[in-house]
């Protein structure tokens, strides 16, 4: 199934079927979010059926919006359709810009908008199969050194978001 994303190609955004756009490591926008309570920050391990990196943990969720989908709303959607998550208050935390080996030949080359949520209680989760395979709320000092011991079980984003940009994303983390 051909799915469209905005990406950047001579200097404009136009739509480009998804998998070309990381095939051909071409920038493009997506969206990240984090979300946290009583300071653990729910992460996902990825579908074995995604097409780039399967069975890896990531931050709760993210995607790429579709054309013309404001940042924020995609955020609410992809929170609703990986995890059944609704509700939350999502708080922008800025914009960062990364280029990832995501294997298979692809590369994410993405300008990201990033949101966190910090919940008093855990919301009802309700995980999408086909997008996630286990879920986990985990502690600063034990994410970081899950990532230490076995970084090849992290996706590369997240790596990334916690080694460049961690006060941005998640104080504390």
């Amino acid at each position: 199934m051909q799915q469209d994303i905005p990406a950047w190609i001579d200097g404009q955004l136009r739509p480009m079927d998804k998998l070309a756009v990381h095939r051909q490591g071409l920038r493009h926008p997506a969206v990240s979010v984090f979300v946290v309570c009583q300071g653990r920050l729910l992460i996902q391990r990825r579908a074995l059926g995604k097409y780039h990196t399967p069975g890896l943990w990531a931050n709760t969720c993210c995607t790429h919006p579709v054309w013309g989908e404001d940042p924020l709303d995609c955020a609410h959607r992809r929170l609703e359709q990986e995890l059944g998550i609704t509700g939350l208050t999502l708080e922008p935390r800025g914009v960062v810009e990364y280029r990832a080996d995501v294997g298979g030949d692809m590369i994410e080359h993405e300008v990201v908008d990033l949101f966190l949520a910090d919940c008093a209680a855990r919301p009802p989760l309700t995980a999408n199969p086909d997008e996630v395979m286990d879920t986990d709320w985990i502690n600063a000092a034990d994410l970081h050194g899950a990532m230490a011991d076995t970084p090849a079980e992290f996706t590369p984003w997240l790596q990334i978001y916690l080694r460049d940009h961690g006060d941005q994303v998640l104080p504390g983390f």
